[in-house]
């Protein structure tokens, strides 16, 4: 497994990913996820890649020089000379196309699935900067303003900081700090995802950057990072007051009235039947009581709900011992 991170902002892209691949309990290994395609002035390009590594191996190593030919100009097209960041992610699409077709048959004999996914982002002279996510059938979905980042491999552990942090306004230095912690995160609950990582930041109509970094666990920045969230994490749970189940002095209660939900309705124990009675009964013939009830009307307050719910229980409890009676023969 692995987890992957790309952001789009106003000012530049940020990269994360991690390096962990496994196959198995016992068969784990560091491989890099990042790719950094470069010409100086010109076009900077990135590119991040989950799932199955023999597969990723494959479409990186044939990106590099595969072509596309343009259907309007019969030119072949590669990510070195295509004038788009929609061009270039057509060219990797096909090139993952292009694996699949060569490879996906005997994979499938084997049992194993084509599984991949992936994230290209970068800037090409003559337009802005654009990120793109390409699926395993070689078709991509571009970033938005709506939603100015993309993840693959574990996402679920470092999603919810992203949402609350990253706007298209968001620095790069805070995207990048955001991205390693919600790596972190990641980190933290999944053994599948695992250090070094590899951070990328790259700066608007840039063209290249220098701002490449392995970061290991002896990395300081990643180690007080870890260390701060932590902290600082259990010191804002500890600031938000419990719940006051007795009220008191609160301006938080939690139990309030609320006229579209009401509290649920205990399932009372019925009353004990002697055992020739059960043996005519039987345990399984009658429907929980919860749900014989007529469900509490809204209008009512909290102690009228109670006194009602009070009195169904009685008439529940009354018919039960009617019925059990009604068992005995009379002489």
């Amino acid at each position: 497994m692995t987890y992957c991170v790309a952001l789009k902002l106003n000012a530049g892209l940020v990269f994360l990913s991690d390096s962990r691949t496994n196959a198995g309990l016992d068969q784990i290994s560091s491989f890099r996820k990042a790719m950094v395609y470069e010409k100086p002035g010109d076009r900077f390009m990135v590119l991040l890649a989950a799932g199955n590594l023999s597969i990723t191996q494959s479409v990186r190593e044939l990106l590099e020089r595969f072509q596309l030919e343009d259907e309007a100009s019969g030119e072949a097209l590669t990510i070195w000379n295509v004038r788009s960041m929609f061009d270039a992610a057509r060219v990797l699409g096909a090139a993952v196309r292009h694996v699949y077709d060569r490879e996906a048959a005997a994979l499938q004999r084997a049992g194993v699935d084509f599984n991949i996914s992936m994230v290209l982002g970068g800037q090409i002279q003559g337009e802005t900067m654009r990120l793109f996510q390409v699926y395993s059938a070689g078709n991509f979905i571009e970033a938005t303003g709506e939603t100015p980042y993309f993840q693959i491999g574990e996402s679920k552990y470092g999603k919810p900081v992203l949402d609350r942090v990253i706007t298209l306004e968001t620095p790069l230095d805070e995207a990048a700090k955001c991205a390693l912690v919600s790596m972190d995160s990641t980190l933290k609950s999944n053994l599948s995802v695992g250090l070094p990582l590899d951070l990328i930041v790259y700066e608007k109509n840039r063209f290249a950057t220098d701002k490449i970094v392995c970061l290991d666990a002896d990395n300081p920045y990643l180690r007080m990072l870890h260390d701060s969230w932590g902290e600082r994490l259990r010191h804002v749970f500890d600031s938000i007051e419990d719940p006051a189940w007795g009220g008191g002095e609160t301006d938080a209660p939690i139990r309030v009235h609320s006229r579209l939900a009401h509290p649920l309705v205990k399932v009372a124990a019925p009353p004990p039947l002697s055992e020739s009675a059960g043996q005519h009964q039987g345990a399984g013939n009658l429907p929980p009581t919860a749900l014989r009830q007529p469900m509490v009307p809204v209008q009512v307050s909290l102690l009228t709900a109670k006194e009602y719910q009070r009195m169904q229980t009685e008439a529940e409890q009354a018919r039960l011992q009617h019925q059990g009676s009604n068992f005995f023969p009379k002489r």
